[in-house]
């Protein structure tokens, strides 16, 4: 079975910074959907802030297995909407990547119930990302840590819910150490925060990045499909009750009537 895979970009940056555009040309997007490709069993599309409905559309989520999120510079500016649209397909199966600044999005805010708040530095150090997880999916055909030579630094505190799974902590040569790659569910969706890709620097161009991306998708991915029926919330009539009950007591609905929410 292909994955379907959606990259969202912010594509601010891109088109504003000139070092940012010279690293990523085509865009980080781009980059990152060519990377997924290389693999037979992704098929990787991309969508923008400035495409009607971020192009995120009902029909193109519907049809999504998996979407990615890198935003930073704007996260305002995407539609609460949207926002609800995203979440919703979450809750019903579809596996969420959230990427670097991404922890800041009105999508990964919404999901996590937290402010994702963190310490942070851009001065292009050294980050070491251990593998405290080997056995995990993400980690497949990793050592026990790799390297970027330059990327901004996160810290900790991170102002998220406790994760399912730790995957990869960083530590940053000023000292600062942040937990790099957790997994949560949400409803019947995977959602899979991978911290390194600060724009300045050519992150997505990496290779062990790109293998912890394919690694990711594959993960998130749900082969059984969505769940549309996690939105409902039926009433349970008295005479289809699994054991014979007998009414009793006044009630607020009448037979029928749909419920509160």
């Amino acid at each position: 079975m292909t994955i379907r895979a959606v990259v969202w970009g912010e594509n601010i940056h891109e088109q504003t910074n000139k070092v940012v555009a010279e690293i990523y040309p085509e865009g980080m997007h781009n980059t990152i959907a060519k990377a997924l490709n290389a693999d037979a069993g992704i098929q990787a599309t991309t969508a923008t802030l400035q495409e009607p409905e971020h192009g995120l559309s009902e029909a193109r989520l519907k049809e999504t297995d998996v979407l990615l999120w890198w935003g930073h510079k704007d996260h305002g500016a995407v539609q609460d909407e949207i926002v609800e649209r995203v979440a919703k397909r979450v809750w019903e199966g579809m596996g969420l990547i959230v990427l670097h600044s991404g922890h800041f999005s009105k999508v990964f805010k919404r999901l996590m119930g937290t402010p994702c708040a963190l310490k942070w530095r851009e001065a292009g150090e050294r980050e070491r990302l251990w593998v405290i997880n080997p056995r995990h999916p993400i980690a497949a055909g990793l050592g026990e840590h790799f390297e970027l030579e330059n990327e901004e630094m996160y810290g900790e505190q991170f102002s998220v819910p406790e994760p399912l799974e730790t995957v990869f902590i960083s530590w940053f040569q000023g000292g600062e150490v942040f937990r790099s790659g957790m997994t949560w569910r949400r409803g019947a969706g995977n959602i899979f925060y991978f911290r390194p890709g600060h724009e300045t620097y050519p992150t997505y161009h990496n290779g062990t990045v790109q293998k912890v991306l394919i690694n990711s998708v594959k993960w998130a991915h749900n082969p059984l499909g969505t769940q549309a029926s996690i939105h409902d919330a039926p009433n349970v009539p008295v005479e289809k009750a699994l054991e014979p009950i007998v009414e009793r007591g006044p009630k607020l609905h009448q037979a029928g009537e749909a419920g509160y929410r």
